[in-house]
């Protein structure tokens, strides 16, 4: 017999919910994307660290992290940066670079569509 694994944390629970809300209300997949992402058990999350973010995302856009942003690499372009979680250094070396480090639901109230916004992990 499997084991059911449930979420216990109310912040992530409410936050899954908002998001296939506002998946459902703006007609924007991304945000349905990462609530299932956050669905599954927290060992199988993204780890993204800086050196990525720099390769794949341009100036424009914002990445979007279902997981933690870890600091290894440098960064050298002014990104926003949302994440479920971030290392003490890699928030030190966004702000640092001139970007901003926002949580998930700070970046759904910014941009309900999810244009814009690329998923990094």
């Amino acid at each position: 017999m499997v084991k059911k694994i449930r979420k216990t944390n109310p912040h992530l629970i409410t936050l899954i919910q908002d998001l296939k809300n506002k998946s459902f209300e703006h007609d924007a997949a991304i945000w349905k994307d990462i609530a299932l992402r956050l669905e599954k058990p927290s060992r199988n999350w993204a780890e993204v660290n800086l050196s990525k973010i720099e390769r794949y995302v341009e100036e424009n856009e914002v990445a979007l992290v279902p997981g933690k942003v870890l600091s290894s690499g440098r960064l050298t372009k002014k990104i926003m940066v949302a994440a479920w979680d971030f290392s003490d250094k890699a928030r030190e070396k966004i702000q640092k670079a001139g970007g901003k480090c926002l949580s998930i639901e700070e970046l759904v109230k910014e941009k309900p569509d999810g244009k814009g916004v690329r998923i990094v992990g």
